[in-house]
């Protein structure tokens, strides 16, 4: 028991050496945004991620893999391309434009050499780095996420990769030493203590990214004549990336209102036919 006991007291210690160091990483909630895909009956702006699958590909494809995501589901129903006239997106033109603009390595059936060939609607998108190794050396030593699934793996979804992309523009608060290669972001987590020069209790929330701010005004040029403010390119961005990640959710909503509907009516038949079965007998 003495010795139980005294295992107990040095775990407690532990926890509370420890409590100080995880209350000290924070950041700052991320803005809250309205997306047309907010709610049970949402759905995606299609001209919406048709920007933000440009923006993607002209900025942030550079750094940035979506290994889970083909060229064909860019024309999936609720996709960026989605047209009904094409109800197998492998048939849609748009998306067959966009695969053939990437080259692929392939083996020539007949001589055997490497060769290059166009993508094709069933590829998928092919990644900016040949490995991680290669990636982090571009990168300062920072390995850049895979954005297939970002918006699900991030908690705040479309409302914190947007203020990533946004709040690294922030100005580093005066007494904070940020190290080379990084940046001050707000709504990054992390614990800034140690590089932190003024009162310890007022150490600003928030933490370093290596990434540099990625989005400027007019970086892009949009189809639909949407003015490329900094707002509008991360609002798009990040709705696209919303969809990447939850490319189903038109058809979960539509399928949930359906259920809604069913049981309701469910409910009604159910209580005409209680009515029904009670109603000579006393109570």
């Amino acid at each position: 028991m003495a010795r139980a006991a005294r295992i107990l007291a040095v775990t407690m210690g532990l926890l509370c050496l420890a409590g100080p160091t995880f209350a000290a990483t924070t950041e700052v909630p991320p803005k809250d945004i309205h997306w047309s895909f907010d709610g049970p009956f949402g759905s995606y702006d299609q001209e919406q991620l048709q920007r933000g699958y440009k923006v993607y590909r002209e900025v942030c494809s550079s750094c940035h893999s979506m290994n889970m995501v083909a060229f064909r589901n860019l024309g999936d129903p609720g996709g960026p391309f989605w047209n009904p006239k094409y109800p197998n997106p492998n048939d849609n033109p748009v998306v067959k434009t966009i695969a053939k603009d990437y080259q692929f390595p392939d083996v020539d059936s007949e001589t055997g050499d490497a060769i290059k060939r166009p993508g094709t609607s069933a590829d998928y998108f092919p990644a900016p780095f040949a490995n991680p190794a290669a990636a982090r050396a571009s990168n300062g030593g920072a390995l850049p996420p895979d954005m297939s699934l970002l918006a699900k793996a991030r908690e705040g979804g479309a409302d914190y990769i947007y203020s990533i992309v946004t709040g690294d523009r922030a100005e580093a608060p005066h007494g904070l030493n940020v190290p080379a290669g990084r940046y001050y972001d707000p709504y990054i987590a992390g614990d800034l203590g140690s590089f932190w020069k003024g009162d310890p209790a007022k150490t600003p929330p928030g933490g370093f990214i290596a990434m540099p701010p990625p989005l400027v005004e007019g970086r892009v040029t949009f189809d639909d004549g949407t003015k490329a403010t900094l707002n509008q390119e991360s609002k798009d961005v990040a709705a696209f990336l919303q969809w990447a990640a939850d490319p189903k959710l038109e058809e979960r909503n539509r399928a949930g209102l359906g259920v809604m509907i069913f049981l309701l009516l469910f409910a009604g038949v159910l209580y005409a036919s209680y009515r029904g079965v009670w109603r000579d007998v006393g109570h």
